[in-house]
This record gives C-alpha cells, structure tokens and sequence, in this order.
C-alpha cells in the first residue's frame, strides 16, 4: 500500500458535510459521512465512555447490513439528537431500508464531550444542525475537499484531556498490485485524553500527560472504502483500524474515552482473490485502514488551531507533523 495524504472522499461516492456554531457560548458542530446507496456498514466501539446511536444495529448478524449516513457530533449525548435531523434529510431524499409506507434510514452517530466549551453549557448539536450537515454532504462535491480543524464535530474538540486543541482530519491510502483500483480513507475527529506518540516519550505521552480532572474526551473516526466487503468484514475492518488509532495517540481507548471506529464499504471494486483465497487481499486493505486512521488522526492535530473562550483558552498543539511516520 502507498500513503497518499489525501482525504476520505477521495473514495468514489463518499461525501461530507459539516456545520459548527461559534460564539455567543458556542463552540461545537457537527460532520455528516455520507456514502451512496446500499453501501455496507459496521462499527467498533473501544472506549470506556462512548456516547453513540445505533450502533448495536451495525452488528453483522442483525438484519440490515447497509448504513445511510454517519453522524459525528459535538454536544455528548445531548448532540446524539443531530442523528434525528441527518435521519430526516435522508427519509426526503428515500435513502433508508424499505418497509411499508416509506423508508426508516439507517444512521449511526457518536458523540464527543464538548459541552461548555464555548461557555453556555446548553449550547449544543440539534436535530437542525445535524439536517444541515446532512444536506451540505448531499450538495457538495463528488471528490470534493473537506475542512479540516476547527470545524463540524471537532469544532470544540480538545487534546490531552483539555490541555491543546482538537480537531477534524482526514487523509486516505491506495492499496497497490492487483488491488491498486481500492482505496481507503478515513475522517477523524479527534478529542482524546491522551496525546500525539513519539518514540522514547512518557507514557502519557509528552511531560504532563493530560489533565487528571478532564476525564471526558473521545476520538471518533470514519472509515470508507470502495472495496466490496460483506457485514462481517467490515465489522473485521474497522477492529483493525483501531491500530492506527493507537499508533497516533498515547493512551487510547481509556475509561475516560469513547473512541469509537465506523467502517463503511461502497462495494465499487472488487478485491483479487489471488490464488482463490481473500485473506491477503483483506489483510492489506485492514494495515490500509488502520495507515489510514493514523494519518487523519495526525492530519486533525496538525489542521486545529487555537481558540480562546469566554470558558478558557485552548492553544494549538505545539509540536505537529513531527511523529514517525
């Protein structure tokens, strides 16, 4: 596989739409993941304090293995209603799991703490932001750029427990050989407790290691692929992706975290089958995925910029880009 930088909508079909709300005590937003029709989904929740929607839905033995859209959102689980409103703009546009009557959308979501960050407490994602998101990815651009930093669900993200910014990356990998028409991307927003790693640093991190008081923190990410994977596979995917999660902050999947994985599979391009047996094929696209999150990871550290609030001050994170890469 190659590292491309890049970005998650560099994968044929996905798209993204952020919103966010600063000033007057806000300070959040929120990013929707949109990917085509029928594309297979599944999740793998790893931290302690998650605050998620849906995701019992996503298991590979339960009944619709397709996801509609994605919901990443500020607000804790407040902000989770955001899923509401990106659910309504599907249903409009008939994007859901068919029964009588109509159609229900099948839209996870997850949440960072972000609360009070802005200085009003109730200030936080509602089902109309999260219908805005929706509607921005439905109108942007196939390929098109995603903001990263200070915007959508890592508007009022946070580093090391409260100590430095967070924010919202991306970037994407190429596999290469017979599977060179596959890509992998992932978007990531990042608000974790622990900090970037570096070789021959603390355990937490870097000197101070995050704050002992700020125990509400979580990274969440997005994985897309234009591969075919079945429910099982991507349930698979997105377990592996957690590597990169763990290779790009120091601690990770902390009680004090909801680090929480989506991988979505678009089934545009097959996988080569090689001698008749998938597994090395799966195998590198996993390593791909996991390259991948790493990088968005790092990507959102590198993009935040500093803040300053009638609620405190969050300032960039002072060493970015200089982890082994």
């Amino acid at each position: 596989m190659s590292e491309t930088g890049g970005s998650i909508t560099d994968v044929p079909g996905i798209r993204v739409g952020q919103v966010q709300r600063v000033g007057d005590g806000w300070l959040t937003g929120v990013s929707v993941v949109l990917p085509p029709p029928d594309s297979i989904g599944s999740v793998d929740v790893r931290g302690g304090g998650p605050g998620t929607h849906e995701t019992d839905a996503l298991d590979p033995t339960t009944l619709v293995p397709t996801v509609d859209a994605v919901v990443l959102t500020g607000g804790s689980a407040f902000g989770l209603a955001a899923a509401t409103g990106a659910q309504l703009w599907c249903e409009e546009q008939g994007r859901g799991f068919r029964v009588p009557g109509g159609v229900v959308p099948i839209v996870p979501a997850a949440a960072i703490f972000d609360l009070g960050r802005g200085g009003d407490f109730a200030a936080r994602p509602d089902a109309a932001m999260g219908y805005a998101a929706a509607a921005a990815a439905g109108a942007s651009d196939e390929h098109g750029g995603v903001a990263r930093g200070n915007v959508g669900a890592g508007t009022g993200a946070a580093l090391g427990g409260g100590r430095f910014k967070g924010g919202t990356g991306t970037a994407s990998v190429r596999l290469t050989g017979a599977n060179r028409d596959v890509l992998v991307g992932a978007f990531a927003v990042v608000n974790a407790a622990g900090l970037p790693w570096q070789p021959s640093a603390p355990v937490d991190g870097t000197p101070g290691g995050p704050k002992e008081s700020a125990g509400l923190n979580t990274t969440l990410v997005v994985v897309a692929t234009n591969a075919v994977l079945t429910a099982a596979e991507a349930k698979r995917t997105a377990t592996a992706a957690h590597a990169g999660m763990a290779r790009a902050l120091d601690p990770v999947h902390t009680l004090a975290d909801g680090d929480t994985i989506f991988t979505l599979a678009t089934g545009a391009a097959a996988l080569d089958s090689g001698t008749g047996s998938l597994v090395g094929s799966l195998m590198e696209l996993q390593a791909a995925a996991a390259t991948a999150v790493r990088l968005a990871i790092l990507d959102g550290i590198h993009s935040a910029s500093a803040i300053s609030t009638k609620a405190g001050s969050l300032p960039a994170y002072p060493e970015p880009g200089t982890e082994r890469i």
